[in-house]
């Protein structure tokens, strides 16, 4: 008996501190939407409550260089693919037109909306090494059941819901009480998910809509913050409101893993969509929060734009408290999460990230890769005529350099990220070596890409 019980743990080992477990880890997904750089307490806000989230971050890892898209569903369609946006086509939501075009200077490229149905998601991943698997929330890559519902990218069960927070719908369609909240909703169907599925390896991938606008809370969570004092750019009761309830809903994931005695074996990722919606200088776009110290918000590649809160909890392989300055991307997901659950990579899919296991066991430990890139072919409207958060751009980051390409006049910025995380100081001018160098190697990534490129008019 000995024996076999000895061959079964060396046929699927996993070491965590010298110990060997025979299942791989469960693992849970908790994404906001447009939640800021700044706006958890964990991250620095005075306003914001947020002790769920604080505590996952305490009893984890907290990543400070981890990096989205600068909007919605290039970041989704990078975390379920593995792979920069040129390569999906999905660059933003709807179209890459946006504004008036006697204000855009070039021609841009055509937008994909829906996920490619050839990509293998990460779901379909881990479903394939028998995970169990879930989504809760928004999808944002193919509402349709026309092969780009999650139900049909490798999901056992999706339920999928945006744009509102109150009187909602859903796909496919679920019934609910009056006066329900979407947040709490999603939360509902989680725990359940939980519950049932305590027995097997899971995957669960609740993707909030919270807390995108509408602005839309409970009135009593609005009544709380509107007694309290505003602390630098954070002052919307209504939208500190949604936070909390986003938090609630980790809280309350967090306690049924507890409950069933799953946590020890449970890797839970929380993480932003994009950067939030303010830190906005010069358009007269709304801000409803603040990223500062960083430049910008939402729809911007500075870093207020695409910078977010990544925290990781994993008990016995990553210790509480730790922080992680290594520098990390949306497509880095899929190569961990596969890791996690060991599983195998899709045949003919390219994965352009790098694991961050090595990260969670030490976060001192270094990637191989040298270089993070966005690019963005499009504009994204500010508030008024003419006004943009961005025009056509891309960036790399190598380093602790930063540098930013403007296509519609060649334009380059560099930044040292260290020294000055606010983007204040333009070192293009002062350094042109540096700047020439990340320049020629971003050109040579967006060929190798076969990035979409705008073009002049």
């Amino acid at each position: 008996m000995r024996i076999l019980t000895l061959l079964a743990l060396l046929a699927f080992p996993f070491f965590v501190h010298g110990a060997e477990r025979s299942r791989p880890p469960n693992i849970v997904f908790l994404l906001a939407d447009d939640l800021g750089w700044t706006d958890l307490g964990c991250q620095g806000s005075r306003y914001y409550e947020t002790p769920a989230i604080d505590k996952l971050a305490a009893q984890g890892m907290r990543f400070t260089n981890y990096y989205h898209c600068q909007n919605c569903a290039p970041t989704r369609a990078a975390l379920m693919t593995g792979q920069y946006p040129p390569r999906t086509g999905i660059y933003t939501v709807g179209t890459l037109e946006r504004g008036s075009a006697e204000h855009r200077k070039m021609n841009v490229p055509v937008n994909v909306t829906q996920l490619p149905r050839e990509r293998k998601t990460i779901a379909d991943v881990l479903k394939a090494a028998r995970y169990t698997t879930a989504l809760f929330g928004k999808w944002h890559l193919g509402q349709g059941m026309g092969g780009y519902h999650p139900a049909q990218r490798g999901f056992d069960q999706a339920i999928v819901s945006m744009g509102r927070h109150f009187d909602f719908t859903t796909s496919p369609k679920v019934t609910y009480p009056e006066g329900t909240y979407l947040a709490d909703f999603l939360t509902d169907h989680a725990v359940d998910f939980l519950e049932k599925n305590k027995d097997r390896p899971f995957f669960l991938y609740v993707p909030h809509f919270g807390v995108h606008t509408p602005l839309q809370a409970k009135k009593e969570l609005i009544a709380k913050y509107q007694k309290k004092k505003a602390v630098g750019g954070h002052k919307n009761p209504v939208y500190a409101a949604m936070i909390e309830s986003v938090d609630q809903s980790v809280g309350r994931i967090l306690a049924k893993l507890d409950e069933l005695k799953l946590s020890d074996n449970t890797v839970v990722i929380f993480a932003s969509d994009n950067g939030g919606v303010g830190g906005y200088v010069g358009i007269s776009a709304r801000n409803i929060t603040d990223n500062a110290p960083l430049r910008g918000g939402k729809g911007m590649l500075y870093e207020g734009g695409v910078r977010v809160p990544f925290l990781v909890r994993w008990p016995g392989v990553i210790k509480p408290g730790t922080t992680c300055d290594e520098p990390a991307i949306h497509v880095d997901l899929f190569p961990t999460l596969m890791e996690l659950g060991r599983a195998k990579a899709p045949p003919k899919q390219v994965l352009d990230g790098e694991s961050l296991v090595p990260l969670f066991r030490d976060p001192r430990a270094k990637l191989k890769r040298d270089a993070l890139y966005v690019h963005f072919p499009g504009y994204l409207e500010g508030g008024g005529p003419g006004q943009w958060r961005t025009t056509p751009v891309g960036s790399i980051r190598k380093g602790d350099y930063k540098l930013l390409e403007f296509f519609e006049d060649g334009r380059l910025e560099l930044y040292n990220l260290k020294d000055d995380p606010g983007e204040k100081s333009n070192l293009a001018e002062k350094m042109p070596a540096r700047t020439r160098e990340l320049q020629t190697q971003l050109a040579a990534w967006r060929k190798n890409l076969k990035a979409a490129m705008p073009t002049p008019k």
